[in-house]
């Protein structure tokens, strides 16, 4: 892939300045579009009273980050600052008991905030899948933990599951599907790792300690229970250098980007626009193009607010969670597009990887990227979005393995072994431009609607054929370049860091 090949520093900051400028001129269109809109009728639900002083409203499209900051605030705030305040008391005084306490909590705040009958609904699960480990044969762990997450997903067994909970509480359906759909996956993993093991077999209460570690509990991220497993049994609790600097360091990240999301909301409704297709259709090209993009990179921003609040309270609890997921705009490829990194563990180590290999073979990597696809599909719950939105992603990573595998045929791989490697590299991200936007445009269909991801790929595509393409490709083309500097650099840094433990 060349990752160190050079490229003069006035092309740097040639690239640098344009896409400075192109983003500049995207962003004050949606500016402008959001300032002219904001008493428009059609968006009374989705824009509310903000900073008066101002004389701005706010998005408030996102369910999910209005439900953080309004109904639960209180029970995270609750919850999270008593498990870490037990967590601290057992890490000082019997920190070999710790993995038990963070059980009791979580069973306990499970059982406070859902009631007896959803607890006892988990836990059957919990029996029966620990049930199916004992038999220690994959295939049969599969299938049985497929069905349970079926029957959380799929009517009319999810409603008959649902239906034992009472309550009326907001956060009912949210923490019922969420709590449940991630028990069942460490369920799986758990039952898969038993299959690995030779000697023995895990307890239920391994299993239990696992599934009610309640910062990791209701949404996520997973954590695959060998790593878990190996982190809560260590009885010497010691901190690396600088870890607690580092931990406060995200801290006080997570907070200024919950700041920065507040602020951007009452200047840039990228979530409200998208609802009005008439409206914007009115957009300029380089307009939609940006809201388009906004929308995946605030999404991008949720998950990192959400998984880095939570892997800070694990770092305090000694363990190391998966990492919130790589920027968005960082990413032309589309085996690195996810927006929850301990998903994408779990699916590359039980399946794709499993059946991948190493990844090269066309035959197995369609087999891989059908079955990820699959079950991604079932976990995220089955309907016709969630059918187009896995179909694009799964022939986008397959049709990158094509045509890497049609580049290293004759004669293209004897043309690009006679380049320099600064014109490999240029040619690589012209097609890494041309990437970057399948993966926009594959993944708006899930996070917006089909129809705004239809608008935005006929104008891009058809209508503003050629200058708004091959405009914004150009820009786009700047954008990786410098994505590729910035693996360069990395890739230097990693390879002093190897010779300096081998010296």
């Amino acid at each position: 892939m060349r990752v160190k090949a050079r490229i003069p520093s006035y092309e740097l900051g040639f690239y640098a300045l344009a896409l400075t400028c192109a983003v500049v001129y995207s962003g004050s269109g949606i500016f402008k579009a959001s300032r002219d809109s904001m008493n428009r009728k059609a968006f009374r639900d989705g824009i509310k009273p903000g900073w008066h002083y101002f004389g701005r409203k706010m998005d408030v499209a996102d369910f999910e980050w209005v439900m953080w900051f309004t109904s639960f605030r209180n029970f995270i705030i609750f919850a999270l600052s008593g498990h870490i305040l037990f967590a601290k008391i057992c890490s000082m005084i019997m920190p070999q008991h710790r993995a038990m306490v963070y059980m009791l909590y979580g069973l306990l705040s499970v059982l406070g905030s859902m009631g007896l009958a959803y607890l006892m609904i988990i836990l059957s699960h919990c029996v029966v899948l620990y049930s199916v480990s004992l038999v220690k044969n994959k295939w049969l762990c599969y299938v049985a933990g497929l069905c349970s997450l079926a029957s959380f997903k799929l009517e009319p067994f999810s409603s008959w599951q649902s239906g034992f909970v009472t309550g009326a509480f907001d956060l009912q359906d949210v923490l019922f599907y969420g709590g449940s759909g991630f028990t069942i996956m460490r369920c799986m993993s758990f039952a898969l790792e038993s299959c690995e093991r030779k000697e023995g077999i895990f307890s239920i209460f391994d299993l239990l300690k696992y599934n009610f570690y309640l910062p990791f509990f209701f949404f996520g991220p997973i954590m695959t229970f060998d790593q878990f497993y190996a982190q809560v049994s260590t009885r010497e609790l010691r901190r690396k250098d600088d870890e607690m600097r580092s931990i406060r360091v995200h801290a006080v990240l997570n907070v200024g980007a919950i700041i920065a999301v507040d602020i951007f909301f009452h200047f840039f409704y990228i979530l409200t626009l998208p609802s009005d297709l008439k409206f914007v259709n009115r957009l300029s090209d380089w307009s939609l193009a940006g809201l388009a993009y906004s929308n995946l990179v605030y999404d991008w921003v949720k998950a990192a607010v959400m998984f880095g609040v939570i892997n800070t309270i694990a770092r305090l609890d000694h363990l190391d969670p998966p990492q919130p997921p790589k920027c968005i705009t960082m990413l032309y490829v589309f085996a690195e597009t996810h927006f929850d990194r301990g998903i994408n563990d779990w699916l590359c180590k039980y399946v794709y990887d499993h059946i991948g290999e190493n990844h090269d073979n066309v035959v197995k990597e369609l087999k891989a990227t059908i079955s990820t696809f699959a079950i991604t599909t079932l976990w995220l719950g089955p309907c016709e979005i969630v059918y187009i939105w896995s179909f694009f992603n799964c022939f986008g990573l397959n049709f990158e393995l094509w045509v890497q595998k049609f580049f290293q045929r004759e004669p293209f791989a004897k043309m690009e072994a006679k380049m320099s490697a600064a014109m490999s590299r240029r040619i690589r991200a012209v097609f890494g431009a041309a990437n970057f936007w399948a993966i926009v445009l594959y993944n708006i269909l899930a996070l917006n609607s089909l129809e705004f991801a239809l608008l935005v790929t006929k104008r891009l595509l058809l209508t503003g054929f050629p200058v708004s393409t091959l405009s914004i490709w150009f820009i786009t083309y700047c954008g990786v370049q410098l994505i590729k500097e910035h693996e360069r650099f990395l890739a230097i840094e990693e390879e002093k860091c190897d010779k300096a433990k081998q010296e």
